[in-house]
């Protein structure tokens, strides 16, 4: 199984089958508008104006598990997200990053690299769908440590063994 054999609903409530992202690294991030972390959205959109063209995707995954930090419905997350942050990248529904009723998309992200404990945690995964690594919500989406490996896999062929 990879993270491509999963759908989730676009923020617009449409279903997205995950395949649709094949051969692009992506960034998943569970997000909030209410979040001391919030400002982070700005470095994502950079992060994904920057590298678009090379093959990353930002998918954001709006959640009110950490704090209710996330109160508001699609329509309003949209608005937050425009007016305040001019986000362009992929948003989708609400969703459970942890616990009981956790998505599709968090239950195959944590099973090996662990749920997150906050918002605003990311993680890589390869072009394959196959290999994540996991960043906790204080890795900013420019630190260096972040960026260089988006970049490695971003450079690659083919996927390594190891990331």
């Amino acid at each position: 199984m990879s993270l491509h054999d999963i759908t989730a609903k676009t923020l617009e409530g449409e279903e997205k089958n995950l395949a649709d992202y094949k051969d692009q690294v992506l960034l998943v991030v569970n997000v909030a508008s209410e979040c001391g972390s919030t400002p982070q959205y700005a470095g994502l959109e950079a992060l994904w104006r920057e590298y678009k063209d090379k093959g990353l995707t930002v998918i954001g995954f709006p959640s009110n598990d950490f704090g209710g930090q996330e109160p508001g419905n699609e329509a309003q997350i949209r608005e937050f997200c425009t007016k305040n942050y001019q986000v362009t990248f992929p948003l989708f529904e609400k969703v459970k990053t942890v616990g009981e009723g956790q998505s599709p998309v968090y239950r195959y992200l944590a099973a090996d690299h662990g749920e997150p404990k906050w918002n605003f945690h990311k993680y890589v995964v390869d072009r394959t769908g196959t290999r994540v690594v996991s960043f906790a919500d204080t890795v900013k989406p420019d630190a260096r440590h972040l960026v260089d490996l988006v970049e490695r896999l971003l450079a690659e062929k083919e996927p390594t063994t190891k990331i």
